[in-house]
């Protein structure tokens, strides 16, 4: 086993074995394994090509593994500082700090070189991280008993974490359809999702749940140790270009031209007028708020229910564990070939399909009420967005300019997916109003009903959306141009 995770390691940095010895693979035998392991999975590549793709893995690993431990975090402090029924309007005060938040990261993007701002992001949210542990530690252990200001750092807690899922992963798959030609993006982008989701199997159970297996009362151990993970993001980075060949550090072939016509500074604005000037940005900004609205009122009522049974850090383990389970069920479906759906048929049957999914998922949320149902619910929406839905949407960027890619992305990214959740909360802020009208049982009906109003025609309008993006996509790449 240690000699497998050596060659590993020894594929992905591009480091010979200076001994020879206590190594079964050669590093050429290892990437020649690798590579044929990944073939009906992702299809061929060239051995330069396949080890680009390892590198960006592994970083992409770290990425989704820290974040996938941070949320059940998130949710677990904000429930025990806060409150359960306050969790819609955390996602509001999320969504209005994000607008500075996202001023901040265009003018960085503008300024920056896209290996600087890999650095500088882990370094801010790794060193943030460690801080929040501090005072985490301080309130779980009693040591501070102030209600006002736990109530304070559980909202920015949350909004911190809500702002690394947004920032930090859009300025990745920013860089990733950077350095990618659409042909080859096919095939690797699914691959860093399989690796990504490698890292949210492992990370979240056995990181977030650590402290109630241990029979600690706080989670400081998990967040100090998530501080470093996301800390080591930087030299990842820094060997990925010192190491990859820069044939292969190339993007899609007209952007560049436009990209550097004029030095433009970006503007707050910049990216919100780019993403609204084109249906097809739109109609990307589309699928991506429809999901997530959806899942949001999934999500709400699986928390509460989640929240009834455990507390403290037995409930950081438990949605720990569904953080888990969520990334197992998603690297399952890669590694059977859900990907393929995308090479065989093209993104728009992946893009289709959906909002079919979700179609039968909205009618088992509407017609069954417990806890493991809610689980699986969850887990399987979730799973199949990161293993099919995930993929297409990215490489929908492929044939856009460089703006797109670092200004309306992140409009999209941040928007598309959490001004959905605000959407979503909304609905979900109706619950308690309905229940004290109602009572209980009768007020959660009148619930579910609303969800269905809302929710069914909003998947239709998706699958239409769908197609179109499909359609558009396709010609784009057969013609060798730009969309936007």
């Amino acid at each position: 086993m240690l000699n497998c995770l050596y060659g590993y390691s020894c594929v992905v940095f591009g480091i010979e074995n200076p001994s020879g010895r206590g190594f079964i693979f050669s590093r050429g035998k290892m990437v020649n394994l690798f590579m044929r392991l990944c073939k009906f999975n992702f299809g061929d590549f060239e051995e330069p090509e396949f080890r680009k793709f390892l590198r960006m893995g592994l970083i992409f690993m770290i990425i989704v593994g820290s974040y996938w431990t941070l949320r059940p975090l998130k949710d677990a402090i904000f429930i025990q500082f806060v409150g359960k029924l306050y969790l819609p309007y955390a996602k509001t005060v999320s969504v209005l700090l994000l607008l500075p938040l996202v001023a901040a990261y265009t003018k960085l993007v503008g300024k920056y070189q896209k290996e600087k701002m890999l650095v500088m992001l882990p370094v801010f949210y790794g060193a943030s991280v460690l801080i929040f542990a501090v005072l985490v530690f301080l309130f779980q252990s009693q040591t501070c008993t102030s209600e006002v200001i736990s109530c304070i750092v559980g909202y920015i807690w949350y909004f911190f974490v809500e702002s690394f899922g947004s920032i930090v992963i859009a300025l990745f798959w920013a860089f990733a359809a950077d350095v990618t030609d659409p042909k080859t993006a096919k095939r690797g982008f699914p691959l860093i999702y399989a690796l990504g989701q490698f890292g949210g199997v492992i990370l979240p159970y056995s990181i977030g749940g650590l402290p109630n297996r241990l029979g600690l009362t706080t989670d400081f151990l998990s967040m100090a140790i998530l501080g470093g993970l996301v800390v080591l993001i930087i030299p990842l980075v820094k060997r990925f270009f010192a190491v990859t060949p820069k044939e292969l550090l190339v993007s899609f072939a007209h952007e560049e031209k436009k990209a550097e016509k004029k030095g433009k500074k970006p503007s707050f604005t910049e990216g919100l007028k780019l993403l609204f000037s084109h249906k097809y940005l739109v109609s990307i900004f589309a699928a991506n708020f429809i999901f997530e609205f959806i899942v949001t009122i999934f999500d709400f009522s699986f928390k509460l229910a989640a929240s009834d049974m455990y507390s403290g850090v037995a409930l950081s383990n438990y949605l720990s564990l569904y953080g888990s389970s969520v990334n197992t069920v998603s690297l399952l479906c890669l590694l059977l070939g859900v990907s393929n759906v995308t090479k065989f048929l093209g993104i728009g049957a992946a893009l289709a399909a959906m909002p079919i999914i979700l179609c039968a998922a909205l009618i088992g949320f509407m017609t069954m009420d417990s806890l493991n149902f809610l689980f699986a619910l969850m887990v399987g929406s979730k799973a199949i967005n990161y293993a099919l839905n995930g993929p297409s949407l990215k490489q929908l960027y492929i044939p856009t300019t460089k703006d797109v890619h670092f200004k309306a992305q992140a409009w999209i990214e941040t928007f598309g997916s959490r001004a959905s959740k605000e959407a979503g909360s909304l609905v979900n802020m109706v619950m308690k109003p309905l229940q004290t009208a109602f009572g209980e049982v009768a007020g959660k009906a009148h619930f579910l009903v609303l969800g269905g109003a809302i929710g069914f025609p909003l998947i239709v309008l998706w699958f239409i959306v769908a197609v179109y993006l499909g359609k558009t996509f396709k010609k784009a790449v057969a013609e060798d141009r730009v969309v936007c």
